[in-house]
C-alpha cells in the first residue's frame, strides 16, 4: 500500500482478524450463525463477535476487575464478553474460584480457563462442596437461557448490553454511578456478586423499584440500600 507507521494499523489489525474469522465461518457454513470471540479488537468488533478479559490476574482484585471489564466493554459497544473464571495465571482458593464461577454464570461469556502452569480449572478439582454449588450455578444459568437469548436479540437490535451498570435507567443518580460492585442483567435482574473473602452477606444499592430476592422472596424498595444474605452456595440476585 502507501506505506506508513505500524501504529496506524495496530488496532485495526485485531478488528480485521475478527472480521476474517466471521466471514470465513459464514462462507463455510452459510446456514449457521457464526460464533467468534477474539482476544483483540477495536471499535466495531461487536459486528463480528465478542471478546474476553485477557489474562486477568488470579486474586480477589482480579475478580472485581473482571466485572469492571465486562461493564466497560458493554458501555463501549461490545455486549458479549467475560473473564477467565478463577483468573489466568495463579491457583485460586476454592472460595475464590466458586465466587468467580457464580459471578460468571450471569455474564454473557461463561468459561473456565487458565494458563497450563496454573493447574486445572474444573469445578470438581476444588472439592465436593464447590462442585455442588457450581452445579447449582450452572443449573440457574441453564434456566435463564431464554432470557440470555432475549438479551442477545436486544443487543443486536438496540446496542444495549446484557450487563448494565445499576445507573442504566437513572444516570443522573450520583449514588448509583458510584456503585461498581453490582450490575443489572437486562432490566429485570440485579446481580450482586461476592467480591470479598469470607463474606456471607453484603450491602446492595438498589435502583428505583420494588426488588425481590430470588432466593428468599423478600421485597426491598429502591432507591436505597439493602443488606442481603450471600451464603457460600449462591450470590444475591434480585428481580423486579
Amino acid at each position: 500500500g502507501r506505506g506508513g507507521d505500524h501504529r496506524e494499523a495496530h488496532n485495526v489489525y485485531g478488528l480485521c482478524m475478527a472480521r476474517a474469522g466471521y466471514e470465513g465461518l459464514r462462507a463455510a457454513a452459510p446456514g449457521e450463525r457464526p460464533f467468534v470471540f477474539s482476544r483483540s479488537g477495536w471499535a466495531g468488533l461487536q459486528r463480528y463477535g465478542g471478546t474476553w478479559s485477557g489474562d486477568v490476574a488470579t486474586g480477589w482484585p482480579g475478580l472485581r476487575a473482571s466485572l469492571s471489564l465486562v461493564l466497560g466493554l458493554g458501555l463501549c459497544g461490545v455486549p458479549y464478553s467475560g473473564p477467565d473464571v478463577g483468573g489466568f495465571d495463579g491457583s485460586p482458593s476454592p472460595e475464590l474460584f466458586l465466587r468467580w464461577f457464580q459471578l460468571a454464570a450471569y455474564l454473557p461469556l461463561f468459561r473456565t480457563h487458565a494458563s497450563l502452569r496454573a493447574g486445572r480449572r474444573e469445578p470438581w478439582e476444588f472439592g465436593p462442596e464447590v462442585l455442588e454449588h457450581a452445579r447449582a450455578a450452572l443449573l440457574e444459568r441453564r434456566r435463564l437461557l431464554p432470557y440470555f437469548v432475549t438479551l442477545a436479540h436486544l443487543a443486536r437490535r438496540t446496542g444495549a448490553p446484557y450487563v448494565r451498570p445499576v445507573w442504566w435507567n437513572t444516570p443522573e443518580d450520583r449514588a448509583l454511578r458510584d456503585c461498581g460492585d453490582a450490575f443489572l442483567l437486562g432490566d429485570a435482574l440485579l446481580v450482586a456478586p461476592v467480591l470479598l473473602p469470607g463474606a456471607e452477606r453484603r450491602t446492595v444499592r438498589l435502583p428505583r423499584g420494588r426488588w425481590y430476592d430470588t432466593a428468599t422472596g423478600r421485597a426491598y424498595e429502591g432507591p436505597g440500600k439493602a443488606v442481603v444474605e450471600a451464603p457460600l452456595g449462591r450470590i444475591p440476585v434480585l428481580a423486579r
